[in-house]
């Protein structure tokens, strides 16, 4: 399924995912996703030309037309979509919030990294195995980073900094249980 961005985004694109002759990377437009279960997330852009481009992987993106020069699907993407079904949600109170995220690396799978960047808007799954269970139900949060890259986390990968309220981003919270209940009132 498809849906739109909260807000278009400006971004470079690495024509090796894209031109028959690459040739570094190009402007564009990020306008839209695609979800299909068990793949990254498809980014749908629009070039200088007027031609959209469909289904782009999240590492083929950046927000600089020379960013970090290695990005792994992994760095880019902790998980693969679940379903079809997503809403895309830009949360005013996270709205250009600073970040810090965990990435992964490809080469030492237990190997973590923290990286800064800005919060940028949430897709939401729907309609999925694996939402409606409290302890699986994870939010894709979408942040554009300091060295220039996309990465999409789970919200447990995230912290916020909202500097009127949170402490400064430093250690990783300790002691949060995962959420497992699930509440009626009847």
């Amino acid at each position: 399924m498809t849906g739109d961005l909260p807000r278009h985004q400006y971004v470079w694109v690495d024509t090796a995912f894209t031109h028959a002759e690459p040739c570094g990377f190009v402007p564009a437009v990020w306008f839209a996703l695609v979800s299909y279960p068990g793949r990254m997330w498809g980014c749908s852009v629009l070039f200088e030309s007027g031609a959209i481009y469909r289904n782009l992987p999240p590492h083929a993106l950046a927000f600089e037309p020379y960013p970090e020069p290695i990005w792994t699907p992994k760095k880019a993407q902790t998980w693969d979509c679940y379903g079809e079904a997503f809403q895309t949600i830009e949360y005013r109170y996270l709205s250009g919030l600073a970040v810090r995220v965990r990435t992964h690396d490809y080469r030492r799978p237990k190997v973590r990294q923290d990286r800064d960047g800005t919060y940028l808007f949430t897709a939401v799954p729907l309609q999925d195995g694996f939402s409606a269970v409290p302890e699986q139900a994870k939010e894709f949060t979408f942040v554009a980073l300091s060295n220039g890259r996309l990465t999409i986390q789970p919200t447990n990968h995230v912290l916020v900094e909202e500097r009127s309220f949170t402490q400064r981003l430093g250690e990783w919270p300790q002691g949060l249980k995962r959420q497992t209940d699930v509440w009626t009132c009847e």
